[in-house]
């Protein structure tokens, strides 16, 4: 195995993981103030329409990429008062969130484009591939650093910033106090509701951003139902990193590299078997989790 296929890999892994990291951040906030947001999917899925949709309408980056944080944030807004506010069942909710979504984005696709499947025009703008101008001559990092878009970069700091806001200033500890104690925090005169539907909005511009990353990052199209589960995925590299923003990264990271390790696969391996690699990595990292957890506890 060569160099350049080692480096081949790593940048599709991280190409891979920013739609992953954001819906993970996203569903780590939530996890924080003790809301269980399972609408990740249909968050994801309509940022990645709209943000296409504005895209083709507008040709700005701008607007499109707006779009699809605004788009995930008014999901994350009907979960916020359904869930939250009027303490509805959290499973149905995002259930019929995620199909309600899944079956809308199709149907829109076919009212205002014509288009059954796949919205992909030349006249659609990708964002812009940053190629550093050092290291995109050194040999090996400079591959792996190869065409990733600005939110690849993003992510990473999103991250990191949410690691500060949480842990290291006043307004992150009455947030963290909300999901540890809710009824001794509003004690203390915490508006704990509040805060809550306020995270989930947060959790819903998140996910909206991750699927502009994926709709509008290496690939510049639309297709139904194209999260494929990514936002279950977050899920999960959420909870292996136990809701903390920094160590989400590196839960991300490796189902970015299942995918990585899947795309690479192809030319050897059907496709039909290595589109599955990041799903049953999920299946045994959560049992692999729980047991651990569980060995814990006793």
């Amino acid at each position: 195995m060569s160099s350049a296929y080692i480096a081949s890999i790593i940048n599709s892994t991280l190409r891979s993981t920013t739609p992953i990291l954001l819906a993970a951040l996203g569903s780590a906030i939530c996890s924080r103030v003790g809301v269980f947001n399972v609408a990740l999917e249909a968050q994801m899925l309509i940022g990645c329409f709209f943000s296409i949709a504005v895209n083709y309408a507008t040709g700005s980056l701008l607007l499109a990429v707006g779009a699809g944080i605004l788009s995930g944030a008014l999901v994350g807004l009907v979960v916020a008062l359904l869930q939250v506010k009027y303490k509805a069942a959290d499973m149905v909710i995002g259930t019929s969130l995620n199909l309600l979504v899944q079956g809308g984005t199709t149907f829109l696709l076919y009212l205002l484009f014509g288009l059954r499947g796949v919205l992909n025009d030349p006249k659609l703008v990708p964002l812009y591939k940053i190629n550093l101008p050092v290291i995109r001559d050194i040999p090996f990092l400079g591959r792996v650093l190869e065409n990733l878009t600005i939110l690849d970069y993003i992510c990473y700091i999103v991250a990191a910033l949410l690691f500060v806001w949480l842990f290291k200033t006043v307004s992150g500890f009455h947030i963290l106090s909300v999901g540890i104690n809710k009824a001794a925090a509003e004690s203390l005169g915490t508006k704990a509701t509040r805060i809550q539907m306020q995270m989930v909005v947060l959790s819903g511009a998140l996910c909206g951003l991750g699927g502009t990353a994926l709709s509008m990052g290496q690939v510049t199209m639309f297709t139904e139902n194209m999260t494929s589960g990514r936002g279950f995925i977050a899920m999960a590299a959420a909870s292996l990193g136990m809701s903390h923003p920094l160590l989400t990264i590196f839960s991300s990271l490796f189902f970015g590299l299942c995918q990585g390790i899947g795309l690479a696969l192809q030319n050897v391996i059907k496709s039909q078997l290595t589109m599955t690699l990041p799903y049953v990595a999920t299946i045994v990292a959560l049992v692999l989790f729980s047991r651990r957890s569980a060995r814990r506890q006793a």
